[in-house]
């Protein structure tokens, strides 16, 4: 994959379909890509993970209307795994409402009547090649997606996806990263779909993080969100300290963001990622990344290979998310 940014002297901005479990770092970036003037945010679809799956729509509805856009469709997503079953929700993360418990009142605008999958269908096959699909979290709804549609995979112009541990422990278990462990049938779908993706790991988004005084910086800073910013990190923040015994915050989502808007910000290595989908090991990512000749095939072979992002520049991507989180 080369590396390089948005062309921001083109005036057409990238159409973007956010599939999102809102979620405190899901809100953080979906409100930076309202603010992105080299995106055009043409829906949200929802997904369980931090939330269900309904209250995943409850929250993306009210960040539409916090940012002033509530003619942005919202199409709800699945409310369960593609093998059925409890999902697994992150509230203890992300608090009950996933919010950080601030208690938001009800949003004014409602979801359309589409699922999310015929809703990224319709949208990808109306302007095929140009709208992307930034993943942030199980992939339920795009594997849902690209088996309704054979030519989805084709049609839509490029897939960021939050997601994975590459050759790092996940944070659900050692084997797993939350997102690929919520559905990990529907990842391995997606990645052996032959899309154009790209994911960014845990290995690359725990790198990136706000600290306590990038908060009160941000706190301080006259952005439009920045006080809804800040009271919802407060629940995270102290989940940060509980879990991982660190005073800040982990930015996954914003640095997913980051690597559409500013991919010359990351490196890549690129191979086919294939997903375990049963035993202790469910929901773990690995990479072949092509350092052997095999002499027969396996379960990587024949597939499109995707890029994987390798490294990051913090200092780069940090200064990106200020711009957007404190942009007025």
């Amino acid at each position: 994959m080369e590396n390089g940014g948005i062309n921001k002297a083109s005036s057409k901005r990238e159409k973007l379909i956010i599939d999102t479990d809102p979620g405190i770092d899901d809100s953080m970036t979906i409100l930076m890509a309202f603010q992105a003037s080299e995106i055009e945010v043409v829906g949200l679809t929802t997904i369980f993970g931090n939330v269900s799956t309904k209250g995943a729509t409850r929250n993306a509805l009210l960040l539409c209307d916090l940012a002033g856009h509530p003619e942005v469709p919202v199409a709800e997503g699945n409310p369960e795994p593609l093998k059925g079953g409890e999902p697994r929700i992150a509230d203890f993360v992300h608090g009950s409402d996933g919010l950080g418990n601030i208690s938001m009142p009800p949003p004014n605008n409602k979801k359309i009547d589409k699922s999310a999958c015929e809703f990224m269908v319709d949208k990808v096959s109306e302007f095929p090649n140009e709208v992307s699909i930034l993943a942030l979290g199980p992939l339920t709804n795009l594997a849902l997606a690209i088996k309704r549609d054979s030519s989805f995979a084709k049609k839509v112009k490029r897939v960021i996806i939050l997601g994975g541990a590459f050759f790092c422990p996940g944070n659900v278990n050692p084997a797993a990263e939350a997102n690929i462990y919520g559905d990990p049938e529907a990842a391995d779908i997606v990645f052996t779909s032959g899309a154009e993706i790209v994911v960014v790991g845990i290995n690359i988004t725990t790198q990136v993080t706000f600290t306590d005084s990038d908060l009160s910086e941000i706190s301080k800073s006259k952005g439009k969100y920045a006080q809804f910013i800040c009271n919802m990190c407060n629940f995270y923040q102290n989940w940060h300290v509980k879990s991982d015994g660190f005073h800040g915050i982990f930015l996954h989502d914003p640095v997913s963001f980051a690597a559409l808007l500013r991919p010359d910000l990351f490196t890549y290595k690129t191979g086919v990622v294939r997903v375990e989908t049963q035993g202790i090991c469910a929901g773990h990512t690995l990479m072949d990344q092509g350092l052997k000749l095999w002499n027969t095939t396996n379960p990587w072979s024949n597939y499109k290979p995707i890029s994987v992002a390798w490294t990051v520049d913090v200092p780069g991507v940090l200064a990106l998310v200020k711009e957007l989180l404190m942009k007025p």
